[in-house]
């Protein structure tokens, strides 16, 4: 998706477009699903938990899509996959100060997860501020570049603005990964939420979109030959599913857990972006990539030691839980009198 909306926004698309297109694509897509599977199951919706979900609409995509977007246009599609690997320790750290996630500083494990933490944030940093030697990859060299405006725009890209922007966005991104584990705990309907923030932030985008633009109706042309509409299409697809797939898993294993994929992405995207978009790689920014994923498997590691003791605890109460009635059952009652198996056997005695 990186790779498509990179090509797209090189070729004029707006970024607020961009996102106002898609979120209407991904309304359409959901809501019908939405409307008959959960049409049973749906809890009544609260004026408490609408005004929750409108501003969880706000935080993604309206502010973290629109600051990504924008920050894309001054890097590149590479970068910035990159930088979003940061994603997982700005979560862990919401999620410690809401109490989303224990910490124990005493223990291996939750070290590993602060540790980690900084790692990452220090691998973002030498992404942004090291550029190293440009790596020659075998990919680049004699092939026919498909989108070759993208090769020239890279040697003026903007990479302080365009960090700042991006960092900005994945924290509003955080934001909304905290906020929607939050409103899940009264609002369990993972497909109506989605759709119902799919349509919010459809018409919060559009608005943004025209007060921004300033009616420059020009802008709103996707009808070209030049993957804008594939763009619009196939993001508003991607969007409505990952909501479902976020929600879900939200759900199940907690914000911190969703957020631990980001760097699956990394390579695949450094290796289509460099072949598509003849973006060029330079050794600064692989090795930044390399720490980012370091610092992310360090937390990655902490949270499944403590997953593991979550579930140790949860089997010990169960075990405990059903020895009670057996040991209840071991009364006797003897002469109408309720005795304990100790009393019983000094009565016999």
């Amino acid at each position: 998706m990186a790779i498509i909306a990179k090509h797209a926004l090189d070729n004029g698309l707006s970024p607020r477009v961009l996102v106002a297109l898609r979120m209407i694509v991904a309304a359409t897509f959901i809501s019908s699903f939405a409307i008959v599977i959960e049409r049973n199951t749906r809890p009544t919706m609260t004026f408490s938990t609408f005004s929750k979900i409108v501003l969880l609409s706000l935080f993604e995509p309206v502010f973290c899509q629109n600051l990504f977007y924008t920050g894309m246009k001054y890097t590149t599609a590479t970068f910035t996959v990159a930088m979003s690997n940061i994603l997982p320790a700005m979560a862990f750290i919401m999620a410690w100060i809401f109490r989303l996630e224990i910490v124990k500083l005493r223990k291996l494990h939750s070290q590993a997860k602060i540790l980690g933490t900084l790692v990452a944030v220090g691998g973002a940093m030498i992404m942004t501020f090291v550029k190293g030697t440009l790596l020659d990859l075998p990919w680049t060299n004699g092939r026919t570049i498909i989108f070759m405006k993208s090769a020239i725009d890279v040697q003026h890209t903007d990479l302080m603005k365009g960090a700042v922007l991006i960092v900005v966005g994945l924290f509003c991104w955080s934001c909304f990964i905290i906020l929607q584990a939050h409103i899940l705990r009264s609002y369990p309907s993972v497909l109506s939420l989605a759709a119902l923030l799919c349509i919010l932030s459809s018409m919060e985008g559009i608005i943004l979109a025209f007060l921004v633009e300033q009616g420059n109706t020009k802008i709103w042309s996707i009808f070209n030959p030049d993957g804008k509409l594939l763009a619009v299409i196939f993001g508003g697809m991607v969007s409505c599913s990952t909501y479902l797939i976020m929600g879900w898993l939200t759900k199940k294993r907690g914000p911190v857990f969703v957020t631990s994929f980001n760097p699956l992405g990394l390579v695949l995207v450094a290796i289509f972006s460099s072949f598509f978009l003849a973006e060029r790689l330079f050794l600064g920014r692989v090795l930044g990539a390399v720490v980012i994923i370091i610092g992310l498997y360090m937390v990655l590691w902490g949270k499944s030691k403590d997953q593991r003791r979550s579930n140790s605890q949860n089997i010990q109460y169960d075990d405990a839980a059903a020895a009670a009635p057996q040991n209840h059952r071991q009364t006797a009652v003897i002469n109408g009198d309720i005795e304990t198996p100790s009393q019983s056997n000094v009565i016999v005695n």
